[in-house]
């Protein structure tokens, strides 16, 4: 039966995935590209990101790869830490001088997606230690305070990712692609609290 040799930089991408610190560094000594792809060009710091393994993440940033670089989908380890609520991921790549401009394949950048999804620690570390872009609309139409008001269900989550989007700046005039403004959008959906959180903080303003 043939055997498949893998090449050292697949054995360095297979490393990675599966948090094999020592392989990982095996790989690299023995000439692995350390910005080498998969098919899908995800790095091995993505790799290992989706993984869990922050060693071989740490690791690899020490190494110098590219920590911006993105996949077919537009992953990369700050995108990812976002998307899926890995608080530890996110703040590693923030402390590593991850590019904040860099956009999810509908166009918003880490906060959005977070505000979305409820993750209320990571939009909160975002918002009180980073310069992201708090009013950044997406190929939606859709801002960050618009996502956390109508794609969630209004409840105490929403309410207070909303609140901390406010004090941070998000601008409660910026409608949706349609000329919705938030205050109109919460109403809408029946979020009552969050349409109060609006009004009170337009009228402090």
């Amino acid at each position: 039966m043939e055997t498949t040799t893998l090449t050292v930089d697949e054995r360095y991408l297979e490393a990675a995935a599966a948090g094999e610190l020592d392989a990982v560094k095996a790989a690299l000594a023995d000439g692995a590209d350390k910005d080498a792809v998969d098919r899908e060009e995800a790095t091995a710091i993505l790799r290992a990101a989706r993984g869990g393994h922050l060693d071989v993440v740490r690791a690899l940033i020490a190494a110098g790869v590219d920590i911006d670089a993105q996949d077919q989908t537009c992953f990369n380890p700050f995108i990812h830490g976002c998307i899926h609520n890995d608080l530890e991921l996110v703040k590693t790549m923030v402390d590593a001088g991850c590019d904040l401009k860099r956009l999810t394949r509908f166009g918003g950048n880490g906060l959005t997606p977070a505000a979305e999804k409820g993750h209320v620690e990571v939009v909160r570390y975002l918002l009180e230690n980073t310069r992201i872009n708090v009013n950044l609309t997406n190929t939606l139409g859709w801002t960050a305070l618009i996502e956390a008001i109508i794609l969630n269900d209004g409840g105490p989550v929403a309410q207070e990712i909303v609140t901390l989007l406010l004090r941070h700046g998000a601008k409660p005039g910026m409608t949706d692609e349609r000329g919705v403004t938030p205050l109109e959008l919460a109403r809408k959906h029946g979020h009552t609290e969050i349409a109060a959180i609006i009004e009170r903080h337009i009228a402090a303003s």
